[in-house]
């Protein structure tokens, strides 16, 4: 039997020698690391303290949406996939303000997620100081939880480098404010960034196992798939096409599950599909009220009769449009120029476990989803997501009270990415079968897995029909927007499509079509405009250039 590694925030640090100008220090409780290193369990405690940061909650507080792990206003609301909802343009205009390209730098969630992001990593170096001082631990164990937190520190810089691009770079050598106030955002290149961050997960990857006796913890599988990742950022394609394949083909056997629809279900947390996760939990003993579960998104359930009402994240018509599919079950593509979908198009079954349609079943609910639930439907349409919303029937796993959180992980790093990457390393590569082949393997699973079916099971709830690419590739830039096409449909509201149109280098092309069509829609969405070589990038947080004295320098066009 698994033992799960709960994630439970440890509230008893004071100093984790925390990156100073760079991050504000939070009071933390009474002990310092100093009189933690002496036990066991105090080193525990700092490795624990530093997984608990995962969840993007910093400081026990409710506005963990504003740095939420899953980064859904990061990474959906600022691209095509998702309106920022909620009661309209002032509900979190934070939010309104990056949704419209009008981001700024004194925006409290750059602000947040900078804070969460380095509260990480401070925990992290300060977890490997402890680790690698304490006597009593033989030193494989020790090269094991250093290789766990250097994981860790690896995720939270890549973060933070996908978001800002250049930033300050502390490790556990430095200790003293004043080493640490000397760090700019310009000491290191892009490049020399990238390889630092390489250079944590090449070292997990020597020392984790394929498998943790406790589950949760970091893993061989996860270090690979994470540089998998940072390569793929780097269009290092013979490196990723090579880490990828470490993961396909690990001991650990991680495999694409059945249904797709059981892998944003809380009974399966930690699959055979979740390569690396953050663990959440509620009722766990803990004292949290509930900020252990999936406090940075507790602002996306949709309302209605079985959902306290706050209706963020919304998906958008073109997303929707975006899962319609020919007779032969393939991609339109074009998701400007058709009529928007209707009950007689065929669609890709991914659309109904993606996101609530009127008429159609939600989740395990007795009634069928209404536009009513949605909350002001006049200003962001009758959708609302579905992928990471636990209903009240599952209670268990999700908080009928405040703050509404469930206990349902999220998948930073799931096996589909892992072959999509693959997959897009060989088409740049010049494997364009190999590439179709993986392609057609994540849509036999939609094709072949469980459809959402109507109230009384008789049939199924849409037109489902997804194909499978039959014809043999012969053209890369084809190629290339069969595996772009197919990244959406696949993990849609799963925070990535911003940050993938970014490295594609297709962001201005992609948000500017889509404002320009979707403002007739969404009025908000008029004099919005991407502009190359700035918005690729968020600012860095106006508070953080201030602390610094002006050490740090801003991102181009901010």
């Amino acid at each position: 039997m698994k033992t799960i590694f709960k994630i439970i925030p440890f509230i008893v640090i004071l100093t984790l020698g925390s990156c100073d100008e760079f991050l504000e220090e939070l009071p933390q409780g009474s002990l310092s690391e100093e009189q933690l290193v002496n036990s066991e369990e105090g080193v525990e405690a700092l490795v624990i303290a530093a997984y608990s940061t995962l969840n993007g909650q910093i400081d026990n507080a409710s506005n963990a949406f504003n740095s939420p792990a899953t980064n859904w206003s990061f990474g959906d609301v600022v691209a095509d996939d998702a309106y920022k909802g909620g009661g309209g343009v002032g509900d979190q205009n934070n939010v309104h303000l990056m949704e419209i390209f009008s981001t700024n730098s004194g925006i409290i969630d750059l602000e947040r997620k900078w804070l969460a992001d380095y509260e990480g990593i401070s925990r992290a170096n300060a977890a490997i100081r402890a680790i690698r001082d304490f006597e009593g631990w033989e030193q494989g164990q020790k090269d094991q939880r250093i290789a766990e937190m250097k994981l860790l520190r690896g995720h939270f810089y890549f973060d933070l480098k996908k978001l800002f691009n250049l930033i300050p770079y502390i490790d556990e050598n430095l200790t003293t404010s004043e080493e640490i106030r000397a760090v700019s955002n310009r000491q290191l290149t892009s490049g020399q960034l990238w390889s630092k961050i390489e250079e944590d997960f090449l070292f997990a990857r020597g020392i984790l196992p394929d498998v943790q006796q406790q589950v949760g913890r970091a893993t061989k599988g996860a270090a690979n798939a994470y540089l998998a990742k940072t390569y793929i950022f780097q269009e290092k394609w013979n490196e990723a096409s090579q880490a990828a394949d470490l993961v396909i083909n690990s001991p650990a056997g991680y495999e694409l599950l059945e249904n797709f629809i059981n892998v944003f279900e809380p009974e399966f947390n930690n699959s055979d599909e979740s390569v690396f996760s953050i663990q959440y939990s509620i009722n766990d003993g803990a004292g949290t009220n509930g900020y252990n579960g999936s406090i940075g998104d507790r602002l996306i359930n949709p309302g209605g009769p079985f959902f306290a009402i706050r209706g963020f994240l919304r998906p958008t018509q073109n997303l929707i449009n975006s899962y319609k599919t020919d007779a032969n079950g393939l991609p339109l593509f074009d998701t400007f120029n058709d009529a928007d979908l209707t009950e007689a198009d065929f669609v890709d079954p991914r659309l109904d476990h993606t996101v609530g349609r009127p008429g159609i079943p939600y989740l395990e609910l007795p009634e069928v989803y209404e536009a009513s639930w949605a909350r002001d439907p006049d200003v962001y349409g009758p959708y609302s997501p579905k992928k990471r919303v636990v209903p009240f029937t599952k209670p268990e796993f999700t908080l009928t009270v405040w703050p509404y959180s469930h206990a349902m992980n999220y998948i930073v790093i799931r096996y589909a990415d892992v072959l999509l990457w693959k997959a897009e390393a060989l088409i740049e590569t010049g494997d364009l079968e190999g590439a179709r082949a993986i392609i057609n393997q994540v849509r036999g699973r939609a094709r072949d897995g469980q459809m959402v079916m109507k109230l009384d099971g008789s049939a199924p709830a849409a037109n489902y029909l997804v194909g499978e690419y039959t014809t043999t590739w012969t053209d890369a830039d084809l190629a290339m927007e069969a595996l772009q096409f197919e990244r959406r449909l696949e993990f849609a509201h799963e925070g990535h499509r911003f940050f993938d149109l970014a490295r594609w280098g297709i962001a201005e092309q992609v948000m500017n079509d889509y404002i320009q069509e979707e403002q007739s829609k969404r009025t908000y969405l008029s004099g919005a405009e991407f502009q190359a070589g700035k918005h690729e990038y968020f600012p860095i947080p106006r508070n953080q250039i201030d602390l610094s004295g002006g050490l740090l320098e801003q991102n181009p066009g901010y």
